[in-house]
């Protein structure tokens, strides 16, 4: 592992994914500059409770900046030197990107460029970015591989998503800056966000109201838990990408590059019925769901399962939580958190 890392910038340090990995770098005696707007896409208060567990540190320290700010940012860059930088901010949530598509240019897009220029301007060795498992879009060809095409995504938020690879490629090539993108397969959690499934389910269910299943409950899903995310984050952070001299202009992998670029997935590897999934969390709970059954929403996918292969053979880590001890430890904090008898 690179051990001349020592200072980190984490965007969406106020985030589910930032936050824990923000934890991780500073029990690793790594210095942490958290950025976060704590907009109020969920509930702030929850964003608020993350940071109020980061702010003791005194390796630890905070800046509330939108990432399309572009004086702030370049302000930001100018006055710290990051080895590394992590972006965990964006506008999250497929289904919101139909509501509300212009806030996903600001962030994933304009923001993005910002961090790129701050990054190609102070000398940052590494910049790592989270990409998503939904730029596999329409690919049905499972387990998804990042060697795999990925030009037709089904959302605005995926299209954001391949579209910083790109962006983060066109830099790897320009400048040389090492770029890392990793696409993220369904993370859950304690501390978790209040939009996605397991969080809607849990509190539907603690209040008998019933739980929308989209797809009639046909979907399959690789559940990952937060943890195995985070050490994955974590080695790739250490873990330089170097060029692949065996890269073939004629044949091109979209995984690598001729320039210090990687694509990895961070996934459990693990095929999870929607189904299976609610079941166990009524296992945890102690209480059956009512369900009310939906069509597919427009811009999701019925199924996501992720090839590890590459993430395995570079950094030796593969995620392996299962559903059964994920979905307890997210039982246990939710119900700590908010004072739940039982």
């Amino acid at each position: 592992m690179d051990s001349t890392i020592k200072k980190v910038l984490v965007t969406g340090s106020a985030g589910f994914i930032g936050f824990h990995l923000s934890r991780k770098l500073l029990e690793n005696n790594i210095a942490v500059v958290g950025l976060d707007n704590l907009n109020p896409y969920y509930d702030p208060e929850l964003k608020k409770a993350r940071l109020d567990q980061l702010i003791p540190h005194q390796a630890y320290s905070h800046v509330n900046l939108d990432l399309s700010d572009r004086d702030g940012m370049a302000e930001l860059f100018s006055g710290h030197s990051f080895d590394a930088v992590v972006n965990l901010a964006a506008q999250a949530g497929v289904r919101y990107s139909l509501i509300n598509p212009h806030s996903y240019v600001d962030t994933n897009i304009v923001g993005f460029v910002n961090l790129l220029e701050g990054c190609r301007h102070s000398g940052v060795k590494h910049f790592v970015f989270a990409s998503s498992s939904s730029v596999y879009g329409a690919n049905t060809r499972m387990p998804f591989s990042v060697h795999h095409n990925v030009d037709h995504p089904v959302s605005l938020y995926a299209a954001s998503k391949k579209s910083n690879e790109l962006m983060a490629h066109t830099y790897a090539h320009l400048f040389g800056l090492a770029v890392t993108g990793l696409r993220f397969f369904t993370v859950y959690g304690p501390w978790g966000r209040p939009d996605m499934a397991l969080f809607l389910f849990t509190k539907a269910i603690l209040e008998d109201r019933p739980i929308d299943v989209f797809n009639h409950g046909k979907m399959v899903r690789d559940f990952t838990y937060i943890d195995d995310i985070v050490e994955g984050v974590y080695r790739v952070i250490h873990h330089m990408p170097e060029p692949n001299t065996d890269w073939d202009s004629d044949d091109p992998d979209p995984a690598t590059s001729y320039c210090p670029y990687r694509i990895y997935n961070i996934g459990n590897n693990q095929k999870v019925d929607l189904m299976r999934y609610i079941e166990v969390l009524e296992e945890c709970l102690g209480r059956k769901a009512q369900k009310n059954f939906l069509p597919m929403q427009p811009g999701d996918v019925p199924a996501t399962y992720a090839n590890v292969d590459d993430l395995v053979r570079d950094v030796g880590f593969k995620p392996d939580t299962p559903i059964e001890e994920g979905i307890k430890r997210f039982v246990a904090w939710y119900k700590n958190y908010y004072k739940i008898a039982g």
